[in-house]
């Protein structure tokens, strides 16, 4: 079972969904206006994944010189207007106290966003402040997320949208167990000056041809007890790559899914990967010897059947060939050249039509 965190976009209300009067109240209907672009951008946002939340000041609402029914109608009519569009807001956070009050609950204190930061489950790689005030920058700070400034001293809506549905799809992992020490970096959209070093002369130049074919940047780094054999190292390795390169997708969302084929010289390697969100596994080679350098050829089942199950994969590979160096090789470039594809980023949509990849 994968549990993802919670991505979510922490919006100011006035001068960042809607226009900020002169006189700092939107207490009428007449003074609703949306901001340009809000809307696309938003339903763009959300179809890549994002939660939205709005998290607003409203100095001395419910006193006489601010009515809560003033204010009641316009805030209405705006939900109104975003749902009508498909704009749903996961929830909705208004402080009232004045700045005097020094209410831990008013922006930039973190009162009103305290159980997001508790609960465990947000993502702080990838959740955002947005706000036109530098105090929306700061509650970014104190809470240990991103911020970004719209409205008239910042950003345009299709400009933020467009940054945050083309951020690097990056992950680093570390696994430390009794056996192996590995440390791994994925970089999706960064090809090329991979570093990998496992020990094993043969694996690495093989997790090499994975990531230049597969055209994403991998850096691995494994200490482990080939004292006694390779068996926990290749294990290990994949286990930790699997799990980086599913970090890095998220949840998916855009990427191509499937990837297909490889001849290498006589040798020729059935490729088939899906990124469906479910392992699953099938193999079929009969190498004609039993090691290659430093690496038996019984590891090599086991170092895909690992990355399946920690990538959430299905992943079907065949094999034949008289050069086992180049059956192997074979395998790899072929599994590095059907993830190319089944990477890449075409959108933001979700490739399934059950609308969940799991």
């Amino acid at each position: 079972m994968n549990n993802r965190k919670r991505r979510i976009l922490f919006l100011d209300r006035d001068g960042t969904l809607i226009v900020e009067p002169t006189d700092w109240q939107i207490d009428s209907l007449e003074k609703l206006e949306l901001l340009d672009g809000v809307i696309p951008a938003l339903l763009q946002l959300k179809g890549a994944g994002y939660e939205l939340v709005i998290v607003s000041n409203q100095d001395g609402l419910g006193t006489d010189a601010h009515p809560f029914e003033d204010y009641r109608i316009p805030h209405e009519k705006m939900l109104s207007l975003f749902a009508s569009q498909g704009i749903d807001f996961a929830a909705e956070h208004i402080d009232t106290h004045f700045e005097s009050d020094a209410s831990p609950n008013r922006k930039p204190g973190i009162g009103m966003v305290l159980d997001y930061l508790k609960s465990g489950d947000l993502d702080l790689t990838d959740s955002w402040v947005i706000g036109d005030r530098k105090t929306d920058l700061q509650l970014a700070q104190n809470m240990g997320i991103g911020g970004i400034q719209c409205g008239a001293e910042g950003a345009e809506w299709h400009a933020i949208a467009e940054r945050l549905c083309s951020l690097p799809r990056r992950a680093v992992v570390q696994r430390d167990t009794g056996e192996t020490q590995i440390r791994v970096e994925v970089d999706l959209d960064a090809g090329g000056d991979s570093d990998i070093s496992t020990g094993i002369g043969f694996f690495d130049h093989m997790l090499d041809q994975i990531a230049a074919h597969g055209g994403f940047k991998l850096l691995l780094a494994s200490k482990g007890d080939l004292h006694i054999d390779e068996h926990h190292t290749v294990e290990d390795c994949a286990l930790a790559l699997g799990q980086a390169l599913d970090e890095a997708l998220g949840e998916r969302r855009g990427i191509g899914r499937y990837g297909f084929v490889l001849p290498m010289d006589e040798s020729l390697a059935e490729v088939a990967v899906d990124l469906s969100g479910r392992p699953a596994f099938k193999f079929e080679a009969d190498f004609p010897r039993d090691t290659v350098g430093e690496m038996s050829t019984e590891m090599v089942r086991h170092f895909f059947a690992s990355l399946s199950q920690s990538l959430r994969c299905s992943l079907h590979l065949k094999v034949s060939g008289d050069n086992t160096h180049h059956m192997i090789e074979a395998l790899f470039k072929g599994v590095g050249r059907a993830l190319r594809p089944a990477l890449a980023r075409q959108g933001t949509d979700l490739p399934s039509t059950k609308g969940v990849l799991a």
